[in-house]
């Protein structure tokens, strides 16, 4: 087997060497999709092992062609990095943590940084530090939040990481809502909705946490974002309207966004409506994909997922 490696691996204990027993390694960590392309060619390479968090190119038919590829093993649930249809048409094989249930059970990082990113955004925390370095004054009063204990927030998505996410906010005190039509738990139906319009209308917060299909791509739209006061989204950035975010913001009607994703990260990112905003007073926090990227995370993925091939 050979195996090209495109994403960063070897700050991981033990990744390395599980790697090297596979086959014979190339590592390509940083490249560009023409680098990783030639890559492939040149050294007649059969399997790819990526993952979406830093890879700005879709794994597609550009990428592909002419190639010698049979598998793609990613070290990930979410599979919009990677041209699934061409794969099948082209028997290429992709092995993923989509359906490795009691492996995302042990991989909380992501749906800790979105309760990271909503105390920050109801605390200020990087809005005032910021203005502290930048200014060299010590004044409390444009950064007064809100107290997670009796906020209302509300979850999109109660899988693995929404599920996570209302653990953490009852643990602090918060009023938990929650809406996903395909939830059906006795014991949490006390707090669903039914429809998104009633969650954002009823919740002073909002955090997302569902994949990206057809039916949930833009479903986060502007008339729900003018009902509520934070939107957090830790999900992929096409489930929000961008520009709507930046409307809103700009109006008042939304007082902050945090995400750790963008819309078409595997594209050119310099379109993102989000990055195009400069020295602009918005309350946007922005993250680049770090969600799942801790050394106990990434270890244990990449062993689980290293040791399919």
């Amino acid at each position: 087997m050979k195996i090209l490696i495109s994403t960063p691996v070897k700050h991981l204990p033990g990744v390395e060497k599980l790697l090297e027993s596979k086959g014979e390694v190339f590592y390509l960590e940083n490249g560009t999709k023409k680098e990783v392309r030639d890559k492939l060619i040149s050294e007649n390479i059969d399997t790819v092992v990526c993952n979406p968090n830093k890879q700005g190119y879709k794994i597609d038919e550009n990428l592909l062609t002419g190639t010698n590829v049979t598998l793609i093993n990613t070290c990930s649930t979410g599979l919009n990095h990677i041209d699934i249809e061409y794969c099948l048409k082209k028997s290429i094989s992709i092995q993923s943590h989509t359906r490795d249930t009691s492996l995302i059970k042990q991989l909380p990082s992501t749906a800790e940084l979105a309760f990271g990113l909503l105390l920050d955004l109801l605390r200020n925390i990087s809005k005032s530090n910021k203005i502290v370095h930048e200014t060299k004054t010590w004044d409390y009063t444009p950064f007064v939040g809100h107290q997670l204990k009796g906020y209302k927030v509300g979850i999109v998505g109660m899988g693995r990481l929404g599920t996570m996410m209302k653990d953490y906010l009852k643990a602090f005190g918060a009023v938990v809502l929650y809406y996903d039509p395909y939830y059906e738990h006795a014991q949490c139906r006390e707090e669903h909705v039914n429809t998104l319009e009633e969650l954002f209308d009823r919740c002073d917060a909002v955090s997302i946490h569902v994949h990206v299909t057809d039916k949930t791509k833009g479903m986060v739209t502007k008339k729900l974002l003018e009902k509520t006061n934070y939107v957090v989204n830790t999900s992929r950035g096409e489930i929000v309207d961008e520009n709507a975010i930046i409307k809103t913001l700009k109006s008042g009607k939304l007082r902050g966004y945090a995400t750790d994703v963008i819309t078409d990260e595997f594209g050119n990112i310099e379109d993102s409506p989000l990055l195009k905003l400069k020295n602009q007073d918005l309350n946007i926090i922005l993250t680049p994909h770090i969600g799942g990227m801790t050394i106990e995370g990434q270890t244990l993925a990449y062993i689980h997922s290293i040791s399919k091939l």
